[in-house]
């Protein structure tokens, strides 16, 4: 016979599962279609359990945003890590794989405070350790930090990659490959050219 799981790993599982359940639904219908019985039908639990975790709605969509939010901080953590932390940061930038839900996150933050200030909070700090990976970067490429200051590099850098996204979106290129091409070019001038990625061990 199968042992019963722990109450704290049910709990953990339905949890997860209504975080999941959400964020499925803000990226297939909007958040306006984010209620607690649509999240809980879509996560198979019982409805009473949306308040059991979260309380009201505003804590659900906080935690959802902390959640992805912490996915990012991690993919930067490793961008700034790596070889090649200037060319991994702008590849990160230009991935667009969490652009339609940072949308709804945007969108729904005009209208709950609570997560208009999560999202600043969050914002502000993740600029902020944007900026610091950036200047040890730069500077461990001997990069005049007069003339090409961290902050101003990654505003343009970040505004680039936004603006194409969002271009992209409705299906406007024109321009795109030429930006990217100075960019990777000027890069490769204080990068080197770009190296194969590492094989993980064990792959």
């Amino acid at each position: 016979m199968a042992s019963t799981p722990p109450a704290d790993a049910e709990d953990s599982d339905a949890r997860t599962a209504l975080l999941d359940a959400t964020e499925r639904l803000m990226l297939n219908e909007g958040y306006a279609a984010v209620t607690s019985r649509r999240v809980a039908a879509e996560a198979g639990v019982n409805p009473g359990l949306v308040y059991y975790y979260f309380g009201p709605m505003d804590n659900l969509f906080v935690e959802v945003f902390r959640r992805s939010a912490a996915r990012m901080l991690g993919r930067q953590a490793e961008a700034l890590a790596s070889a090649q932390p200037l060319r991994a940061l702008w590849d990160l930038i230009r991935d667009q794989t969490n652009s339609s839900l940072n949308l709804e996150f945007l969108a729904l933050g005009n209208h709950r405070k609570a997560l208009r200030d999560e999202m600043k909070a969050f914002s502000l700090r993740f600029r902020e350790i944007q900026f610091d990976g950036l200047s040890k970067a730069l500077s461990k490429y001997n990069v005049d930090a007069t003339l090409w200051p961290p902050q101003a590099v990654m505003i343009f850098m970040d505004g680039a990659a936004r603006f194409m996204g969002e271009e992209r979106a409705y299906g406007l290129t024109l321009g795109h490959q030429q930006a990217v091409d100075v960019v990777e070019r000027l890069i490769s001038d204080v990068e080197g050219k770009r190296r194969p990625a590492r094989r993980r061990r064990g792959l």
